[in-house]
Formats: structure tokens, sequence, C-alpha cells
């Protein structure tokens, strides 16, 4: 990352600066935002506050100043002579002047620390509102607020419909500034959160604009009111479909015996016990689908209309975005020694660049290849053959039953396939037991990291937000990923289906033939 000389970094604390047009439209906007976050209850009472860094493109974002409201003072009066204007350090460069009384001396608030906390932000508003007061105080010994399947989680930075929405809770304390060493550790425990809850106080909202920080506190807010809404009317906002309020623990309460264990019963009697977990992460090929679908009829698919698909949608952005992709994993190849054609440069004649790309992605499906490039493409070409209905996905029998029950019973279930997230959806939303998405709260793909490494499993392991790996269940079909995995500290079955690779001899694993077993 660029820095800037010691005489720039010199000239952004001069007095000429500080009057300079970038930093007075950001005392302006803050001001602004103050008096229209007041209308909504968020800064009532001298409460909350709001940060903005300079922005200016010539200087790292590192190195840009830090506009502040005071703390104390009626935040729907003020205007932007009232705001403070601190260095990237956090040392205060501008004190507002001193008010007649009733007004108190100016005081910067005790959230500049803080601010300093927040990944990557532009922009940090600290919210007083009611909403997301109360949303730490339903379930009073929760660690987490989560949330799925609303539509205001697409405004949160990272997530969709499907995904859950998972909040850090930290407990409150009489000072705000006491909150820091909290409040870095739940930042450095979910590193896909952009919002961290204070029990009994409110929440701290980040972005790196101040537009992306309002929109995210705008849709966090909605949120919150919608969970206490479906409280107030007896049902569960972190549950998928948000049923009734106790009918998890009902299901719990009828298959549980008295050792904690939970045992979903199966036609012949036989069980696997393991302990309750919070989580259920599901490969798929060979575990929750035949492996003869993805081979017999999905590749084929693919491989059959590649052309004709590449040449329909090359100029589209999507296609264009594929192709770069699979360029740049040519370019792996080749730097790794690796037999490939090269692909054309962006400049070469479309027929010519088509060829190419068609030798080598149907190299890639012969080899199997699970890398990003090919799965992507490969799942844009599956999407136009489930919408012209040239295809069905398919589930084993025992699947959207073992979906359903674990469902009901408060269970997270999520998807982890070297398949792209949009292939992943494909097949579930569109399978020969109907759409299951709505049994599923998320879908991680080889993006996150490929599937026979530890680390993988660790990442996802603090996207979800458990509290240790091991709350995690993670089902299989192949031994060197259920290595991974429970390197990673998370429990393992291996699912023995038919048409799957022969396992090891004394591998250790418990194994299933049905998810019913469990």
């Amino acid at each position: 990352m660029s820095t800037l000389s010691s005489e720039t970094t010199k000239g952004l604390s001069s007095q000429a600066y500080l009057d300079s047009k970038p930093v007075n439209s950001t005392k302006e906007l803050v001001a602004e935002l103050c008096r229209h976050f007041y209308t909504l209850g968020w800064v009532s009472g001298t409460g909350g506050s709001i940060t903005i860094k300079v922005h200016e493109d010539s200087i790292p974002k590192s190195q840009q100043l830090i506009v502040m409201s005071p703390s104390g003072v009626q935040k729907e009066r003020m205007v932007s002579e009232d705001m403070y204007v601190l260095s990237s350090e956090g040392s205060i460069l501008f004190t507002p002047s001193p008010k007649p009384y009733p007004n108190k001396l100016p005081k910067c608030t005790d959230c500049a620390s803080l601010f300093m906390k927040m990944r990557n932000a532009g922009a940090v508003i600290h919210s007083h509102g009611m909403e997301s007061c109360i949303a730490t105080m339903i379930r009073p010994k929760a660690k987490e607020f989560r949330i799925s399947h609303m539509e205001m989680i697409k405004g949160i930075q990272g997530h969709g419909y499907y995904d859950e929405l998972v909040i850090p809770i930290i407990e409150n304390t009489a000072h705000e500034g006491e909150l820091t060493d909290s409040l870095a550790e739940a930042i450095k425990a979910y590193p896909k959160a952009t919002a961290v809850l204070v029990r009994n106080h409110g929440i701290y909202v980040w972005g790196d604009s101040w537009i992306s920080a309002k929109t995210q506190a705008e849709c966090y807010h909605y949120l919150f009111d919608a969970a206490i809404k479906l409280h107030q009317l007896g049902l569960d906002w972190s549950t998928p479909s948000h049923g009734p309020i106790g009918q998890a623990e009902k299901l719990l309460d009828a298959d549980s015996d008295t050792s904690g264990i939970v045992k979903v019963g199966a036609p012949n009697g036989n069980h696997v016990h393991v302990p309750v977990q919070r989580c259920i992460l599901l490969d798929i090929e060979g575990t929750t689908t035949p492996i003869s679908f993805v081979t017999d009829v999905l590749f084929p698919y693919a491989r059959n209309k590649m052309e004709k698909h590449l040449i329909a949608t090359y100029d589209t952005t999507e296609t264009q975005e594929d192709i770069e992709l699979l360029r740049s994993q040519v370019e792996d190849d080749v730097n790794q020694g690796l037999s490939t054609l090269p692909i054309p440069p962006a400049d070469a004649g479309k027929e010519e660049v088509i060829m190419s790309l068609v030798a080598n992605v149907n190299e890639m499906i012969r080899a199997d290849r699970k890398v990003t490039a090919l799965k992507q493409l490969q799942g844009h070409i599956w999407r136009t053959g489930y919408q012209k209905n040239e295809l069905e996905g398919f589930v084993f029998e025992d699947v959207p039953k073992a979906l359903e029950k674990w469902h009901v019973t408060g269970i997270k279930v999520y998807i982890y396939s070297s398949g792209s997230r949009e292939a992943q959806r494909l097949i579930f939303g569109n399978s020969n037991y109907g759409d299951l998405r709505k049994y599923l709260c998320g879908f991680f793909d080889t993006t996150v990291g490929h599937k026979r490494e530890a680390r993988s499993y660790s990442e996802i392991s603090q996207s979800v937000g458990v509290d240790k790996p091991s709350e995690i269940l993670f089902l299989t079909d192949v031994f060197q990923e259920a290595v991974a995995a429970k390197a990673a500290g998370l429990e393992v079955i291996i699912s023995v289906r038919p048409g799957n690779a022969p396992l090891p001899e004394n591998h250790e694993f418990k194994t299933v033939r049905s998810f019913l077993d469990i």
C-alpha cells in the first residue's frame, strides 16, 4: 500500500487542510446524518455517535483524517463546527469551541478508541436504537444474534437471502471506552461481521464508506425490529421457517435421552449417536446426491452445451469474468509446469478464444479438476439448463426427511461443495423433492479454501459463528476431506452411498448409509 511522505502527512494536520472543502464537507455530512438518525431514535438523549473518514482518492484510507461527533450533546442541533477532527492515529487536531450555558463543554466521544478497532472502516455508526437494545435482551445468555431467510439480509455486506446473519454480542460496561478489548476480540472472532451488538446498550456498525455503513445500519435495525415482532407473535426468528417458538425444544425432548445425545430414528432401528450439534455441514457429491448424477448428468450437459453457451453469452459481463478467471487458472497451471493450452488474449478473435476455452475446460472436466474457474462456468451453464427444464437436481430419498427434521429442531444446515455456490443452490432449489433451500442456511464453495485443507474448515467454523469447531458435524464421502475436517476440530461422519469410492481399512470414522441413521 502506498504511503505519504512526512511532509504530506504533516500537511494533513495543517490549518489550511483542516479548513479545506473535503474536511468541511465531511463535518457537514456528520451533522446532517445526526439530525436524520435522531428522527429514527438512534441518537436521542445525546447518545450514539457517527464517525466518518475524510475521503480523498490521493490519500490512502489508513492515513485519512477522521471526523467524529462529540459526546453528550443534542445530536439533532449540531452543526459542522461542533465536530472533532482526529488524525489517522487518533490524536485530536481540531476541538470545537465551547458554547454558552446551558450547553456542556465539548467532549470527544468515548467511541474514539473503538473506531480504531473497526476492520477497514471508512465510517462507523454507533446507535442506541431501541431495536438494537431489545434484540440483545430477549435471550439474555446468547452470545450472538442469528437470523436467516429475511430479504433485508441482502443489504448486509457479504450476505444473501439464504445466508445466516450472525452478529456477536458483547457485555456492556459502565464506560464506553472500556468496551475496546471485548470489541476487538469480537471483531477478530467474527471475520465476516460488520457490526457488534452491546447488550442493553446498542450497536456499532461499520462500512468502507458512509453509504455502506448507513445502508447496513438501516438493514440491521429492520432485522432487529422483525425479530422482536416475530418473538411477540410466538415465532422463532432464528430458524429459516420462523416457526413457533418451542417447536424445536419439544422435538428435541422427544428424541433425546438423558445423556444429552440426540437420536434420529431410522427404519431399521440403527443409529449413530453424536453429541447435539449447532450446525451440520454437508458435502453434495456422494453424500446428498449420487456421484453418478454429477458424472453422468451434470458434467456431460456442461460439456455438450459449453460452446453454444460461450457463443451466445460471449459479450456479457458475466461470461467475460468467467473467461478471465479461466485465463488466470491456465496461467497458474503453466507456472506450475502443467501441460495446458494457453488462452488467447482478449483482443484475439472470438472464435479463437472460444475454441481454446472449450479445449481447456473439457480437459479440466475430464480430469475432474476442483478449481473455482471451472465450477463457476459450469454453474452458469447449468443455470440455463434448469431454467429450460432440461435439468432437475437429484438427492437421495432420506435427504429431505433429514433436512426437515434438523430444521424444526433448530439445527442450522450448510452446504460445502467444490461446485460453485450457484450450482449448489440450483441442485437444491430444483430437486426431485422440490425446493429444499428453505432448510439450508448457507453455501460454501472452494473460494473459502480447498476441501482437503484443514484451514478451510477453520474458516467455515468462524463464518457460521459457533463457539468451537466441535459444534459442527461434517458429512462427506471423501476420506481426505474427513481427515482435514477432523484436524480442524469438527465432528465427522462418512457417508457410504452406492457408487462411492471404497474407504481405507481401519479409518476409524463413524459411517452412515442414510442421514436417518444419525
